[in-house]
């Protein structure tokens, strides 16, 4: 895929604005939804500074040659769980945060000193365009159920239902038709909002001239954002309450001082109420933070192999050559633990910048700076920060589609070399592409193997079985084929032989 704009391309200011605030609605809902999920205090606006800082930290680790956005990652939920497990002040919280993520980076950089020393070409042998390929596509696809179930809901859904679905008659829950009703009329509304969303961002990535081509994330948000508004105010009206999608009381957080200043993890973590100092077998829950991240941390760097092969196909330029793989993986491992100091969220490469890339053709390395900047520069500002907390989900849905479809496109481009004929590469993409589809996933303790992560180290224990006699077969093949080339050389040589008495014989007595 030829890029408009390559790595070290540098658009004019006016666009480069543009295209990072591109690339910050795309990484957006994934980033905020981290904190959301694990409650306890946890700030959006605190996850979106660390992930600008450990933006940059990657960005100086890989010599800004490398145009990958970092955002909170979702491997790590289950730990993050465990940090805080018996509550804050039972625990170490915020602090256990710090730890793990400290954990996890120094995971990242023992791996990276590894292949300093031992090179690529071990992973290149363990991990091949037919494993890394379909195992690109798996992340794709797990995340398109979270792309539908988006498209399918609004934000102000609660504030609808205000949790009178279901009501007790004579001691039996039964649910109230009326809101049922309301439920399934918004849902259509949410579809309507999402499909507008992705089909003006299809229209303008297709037929859009100069600047539109290349920024149709931001016109489809804001056309989707548009038409959600629109129902939203006709919503207020007695009896249409279904066509609420979009939650404006958000806004309301303006009028509080703690809405302009993001809650660093740090902050709370050497707070000593706050972290959790009383517990009294410190000792054991680092030991349990450690068992809960590291494990993870081997299964995210998968996903780093996956994400970097990738983009690497994208921009036609190997990224684990250049600046390679072991500055990445410092890039990204201490990117994540300077990300969860200030967020408490350790961070990860995220596809969806990935896929902006891809859609764009905008490979600029300096967008990705600006949009780290951005990022961090939006904690500060409460406006700007409630009003990409606004943006109802079907509206980032519409557009994750999109996001989430190239990703998996990508990946099965990687297997277009691949000779499908061939059963051991057919076992290994199959093994893959079904394991991950099906959700296979694994769970020890508060350890869980994603189903990307489950997928690929199927796919590479399959690949290795196949061609266990790869070798002695090929050998063996080429043996009998030069065999079978000799045998009819030779065929061919007697026959000349015995033609050309034959066509001496004929010469002779046409002469006669």
């Amino acid at each position: 895929m030829e890029m408009i704009y390559g790595v070290k391309d540098r658009p004019k200011i006016p666009r480069l604005l543009l295209f990072s605030l591109q690339q910050l609605l795309a990484i957006l809902a994934a980033t905020i939804a981290v904190p959301m999920i694990i409650g306890n205090g946890m700030q959006p606006a605190a996850a979106l500074f660390g992930a600008g800082v450990g933006t940059i930290v990657y960005l100086l680790f890989t010599r800004f040659k490398s145009p990958v956005f970092l955002g909170s990652s979702f491997a790590f939920l289950g730990s993050m769980g465990a940090a805080f497990a018996g509550g804050v002040t039972m625990s170490l919280g915020y602090l256990g945060l710090v730890i793990g993520a400290v954990f996890a980076g120094l995971v990242y950089v023992v791996i990276a000193v590894v292949v300093k020393f031992a090179g690529t070409k071990w992973i290149d042998k363990i991990m091949p365009a037919v494993v890394i390929g379909p195992t690109v596509a798996i992340i794709g696809l797990s995340l398109a159920g979270n792309a539908i179930g988006d498209l399918l809901s609004g934000s102000a859904m609660h504030k609808i239902i205000d949790g009178s679905v279901i009501e007790v008659v004579e001691g039996v829950e039964k649910i109230v038709p009326n809101v049922v009703s309301v439920a399934y009329a918004h849902q259509l509304i949410a579809l309507l909002c999402g499909l507008v969303t992705l089909g003006v961002t299809i229209v303008c990535s297709v037929y859009g001239k100069k600047m539109l081509k290349m920024i149709p994330f931001i016109i489809g948000i804001l056309s989707g954002y548009a038409v959600a508004a629109i129902f939203t105010g006709f919503s207020y009206i007695k009896g249409a309450e279904a066509l609420r999608v979009i939650d404006f009381t958000a806004f309301e957080a303006l009028k509080t001082a703690e809405a302009w200043y993001p809650d660093f993890a740090f902050l709370t973590a050497f707070n000593a109420h706050g972290g959790g100092y009383g517990s009294t077998n410190i000792g054991a829950y680092i030991g349990t933070i450690a068992v809960a991240y590291i494990p993870v941390a081997f299964v995210v760097f998968a996903e780093h192999l996956a994400d970097h092969k990738n983009i690497s196909s994208i921009i036609e330029h190997d990224l684990l050559e250049d600046p390679g793989l072991h500055r990445t993986l410092l890039g990204d491992g201490v990117g994540s633990i300077a990300g969860a100091f200030f967020g408490g969220c350790p961070n990860t490469t995220y596809g969806e910048s990935v896929g902006c890339v891809a859609i764009s053709r905008n490979a600029s390395v300096c967008t990705i700076l600006v949009t780290a900047c951005m990022a961090i520069l939006s904690a500060f500002l409460a406006p700007f920060t409630l009003f990409l907390a606004s943006i109802p989900k079907c509206v980032m849905g519409g557009v994750c589609i999109a996001l989430y479809g190239f990703i998996a496109v990508s990946g099965l481009k990687m297997i277009q070399k691949v000779d499908l004929n061939e059963n051991r590469n057919l076992f290994t993409v199959s093994v893959i592409l079904i394991a991950g589809v099906g959700g296979m996933a694994l769970s020890f303790g508060k350890v869980t193997i994603t189903e990307v992560a489950c997928a690929l180290i199927l796919g590479i224990l399959t690949n290795l079985l196949v061609n266990i006699k790869g070798k002695k077969v090929e050998q063996s093949e080429a043996v009998e084929t030069a065999a079978e080339d000799n045998a009819q050389t030779a065929e061919n040589v007697n026959a000349d032989e015995h033609t050309e008495p034959d066509k001496e014989a004929a010469a002779t007595e046409e002469t006669e």
